[in-house]
């Protein structure tokens, strides 16, 4: 049965204007679950480096309905244009796919690309069985949210969508929030441009360049136009990676950045293996909860943590309050260390296994009191291998092959742009050693201390 959209309210955003929400959607916005998001900062601790980074997956999560809208409203001019090859939008598929923007990051912990992509600590927000907790019966918050979308009726689309589990759906449901280029990704480009200040920007006229195939059901974007290629659409889809990429460089793996998530994420580390924090109280947790459950665990003795484990969740809570930011001491760059990445990751970043990186840390720590006759912190952290693999994976049609759509990374050794891309992502992983220790000249001999206990043909990019 097709049920006509009614807006019932209006919601003012400082990036896209007026987005409008129908009477179903606000009933999800209304939930436990989905309010949890107005205290999950879009970017973790960037705020720490950009003061106006403080957008939280809330608003974004609103954003991205409106993006979603928009999407299809041009998918579905594509479709009026050439009924034979395009696919049309019902109002039906259109109806989940806004509720599935909605909730597509519903299942985010606080600080969680720190904890899960960049220390292995926890899997991924987007696991199918994060989304069958939140979404499902009995899940978080008493299952209000799973409630919800069984009275819509629309519990098994949306686990379908979100999860990749039970029904089968048409490709395209999934593509527009899980592609390279998708909803969630033209909205948060542009948000986080406007909250950190960063001139950032992209044509919003991409948007009206995708359609469905009708045959596939596929979501592509045809850059071909009487047999010749549409420059100025490949152009601008090259852009937003390009946005992408410098975002990445100058956000997401800030070293500045990079060192408030190690001192967050090595004190979850502590609380979770003493078990005074479980991975199902992140789950229902939002940012300050968890400062202040973590502030609270570094005060008591009832949480099961060790006195000198207590004193250093002291010491890491009090330094993140005052943003007396960990210290460089080594930093190992991918491009400087091709040969023994491998060796460094699976020495101690092995997922599961951080008693090799606790060791090495204590002793680096033992032996910078005998030689410094002081004591100090060391932190070894490093992002997940991953972020070096930024396929290009939205579909394309390109002239010359004969009408087949292909992801965009296929011309990679085509389009020079494109390649440098690619080649571009690997230089940003950086393994990094951390330290509390302010004074230069003891950083200076805490990294020969470091370089001493690390494999033969490291290559120490920090020259302090």
């Amino acid at each position: 049965m097709v049920r006509q959209r009614s807006a019932v309210v209006v919601v003012r955003d400082p990036v896209h204007g007026d987005i409008e929400l129908t009477r179903e959607e606000l009933r999800v916005v209304d939930t436990a679950a989905f309010q949890r998001l107005r205290g999950i900062k879009q970017l973790g601790t960037a705020y720490l480096v950009y003061p106006g980074a403080m957008h939280t997956r809330f608003e974004h999560a609103l954003g991205t309905v409106h993006v979603m809208d928009r999407l299809l409203d041009a998918s579905n001019k594509n479709a009026e244009r050439d009924p034979a090859g395009c696919h049309r939008v019902s109002d039906d598929e259109r109806r989940i796919l806004r509720i599935a923007a909605l909730l597509h990051d519903v299942t985010h912990i606080p600080f969680g690309h720190n904890l899960e992509d960049q220390t292995g600590l926890l899997e991924r927000h987007d696991e199918p069985w994060r989304f069958e907790a939140m979404l499902g019966d009995g899940g978080c918050f008493d299952g209000e949210l799973g409630a919800v979308l069984r009275e819509l009726g629309i519990q098994r689309e949306l686990l379908a969508v979100l999860a990749g589990r039970g029904l089968e759906v048409p490709p395209f449901w999934r593509q527009v929030l899980s592609d390279t280029i998708d909803a969630d990704l033209l909205d948060y480009l542009r948000r986080d441009a406007y909250f950190t200040g960063l001139e950032l920007r992209y044509d919003q006229r991409v948007r009206e360049y995708f359609r469905i195939d009708r045959r596939s059901q596929r979501w592509f974007v045809d850059c071909e136009k009487q047999g010749m290629l549409r420059e100025d659409i490949a152009s601008e889809l090259l852009r937003l990676l390009e946005i992408r990429y410098h975002f990445s460089e100058r956000v997401y793996y800030h070293h500045a950045k990079i060192a408030a998530g190690a001192l967050v994420a090595r004190m979850v580390e502590l609380a979770l293996r003493a078990g005074a924090l479980t991975p199902a109280e992140l789950q229902t947790a939002t940012d300050e909860s968890l400062l202040f459950r973590l502030e609270a665990l570094g005060n008591s003795s009832l949480g099961g943590l060790e006195p000198d484990q207590r004193a250093r969740l002291r010491r890491f809570m009090a330094a993140f309050r005052r943003r007396r930011l960990l210290k460089r001491v080594i930093v190992l760059p991918a491009y400087l260390n091709a040969g023994v990445q491998d060796l460094l990751l699976e020495t101690w970043f092995r997922r599961g296994a951080p008693e090799a990186r606790y060791e090495w840390e204590a002793e680096v720590e033992r032996e910078a009191k005998r030689v410094l006759g002081r004591d100090l912190d060391v932190v070894m952290y490093c992002p997940a291998r991953r972020m070096q693999l930024k396929e290009a994976r939205t579909l394309v049609r390109f002239p010359g092959t004969e009408g087949a759509i292909e992801p965009l990374e296929t011309y990679v050794d085509s389009v020079p742009r494109l390649r440098d891309l690619r080649d571009s992502y690997p230089r940003l992983w950086k393994l990094y050693v951390f330290t509390s220790e302010p004074e230069l000249e003891a950083r200076r001999r805490l990294q020969q201390i470091c370089l001493e206990r690390l494999p033969a043909g490291v290559v120490n990019a920090l020259r302090l």
